[in-house]
């Protein structure tokens, strides 16, 4: 995976480079990945919020997902890295990245700040997009994204498409066990709520 962002700022912050930059740098990496035999993704953090610019317009989502496209990268994640999206600005990050790639070849990263991310994910879901990043109990953050917590839980992901029907192959029972050992390992609680609310169930 390249990590790109589609706000200079979050780039230098990130990367220490600008995004013009980090494209000459992928450009090598990818080839021989892909020489090699090894699929390729790309990470588009801040498509739709940036700490350092604040909003991020569609334009800068596309023109980060062109210069990918350009370079070989197979496959990319429009990321919210500090989960301040909602699902209208989500759809039009995603709608400018579908004028470059595939809806095969396009997933969803979203972090969640505002409590957006499940939000975000559904309507993902909705215009056909089928694969997404997700974090057993809600864990992680970004360390140049002050305040950003994890991506939307796991937990919360599966409850969700298990309620509309859609197959996913994972046993939430043992999901939400995982959930709560790195929990209880970390000493916090879970940030999942169908995982906790399904967790302190069980134990009634």
């Amino acid at each position: 995976v390249v990590f790109g962002a589609a706000s200079e700022a979050f780039s230098q912050k990130n990367i220490n480079c600008s995004i013009a930059e980090s494209i000459d740098r992928f450009e090598p990496v990818v080839a021989a990945a892909r020489d090699a035999g090894i699929y390729v993704r790309g990470a588009m953090s801040c498509s739709v919020g940036c700490p350092y610019e604040g909003e991020v317009a569609p334009e800068r989502v596309g023109y980060l997902a062109g210069l990918m496209k350009g370079i070989g990268v197979q496959h990319v994640g429009v990321a919210d890295t500090i989960g301040v999206g909602t699902p209208l600005k989500v759809q039009r990050a995603v709608e400018a990245t579908l004028k470059h790639f595939d809806l095969n070849d396009i997933s969803g990263h979203f972090h969640d700040t505002y409590g957006q991310a499940l939000a975000n994910t559904l309507i993902c879901l909705q215009m056909g997009v089928w694969q997404f990043d997700t974090s057993v109990a809600g864990l992680g953050g970004c360390p140049y994204a002050k305040g950003a917590t994890g991506n939307v839980a796991t937990e919360d992901v599966v409850y969700m498409l298990h309620g509309m029907g859609i197959e996913t192959g994972i046993d939430l029972d043992l999901l939400i066990d995982a959930g709560q050992f790195i929990s209880d390992f970390l000493n916090r609680p879970t940030n999942a709520r169908a995982g906790k609310a399904l967790f302190t169930k069980r134990q009634a």
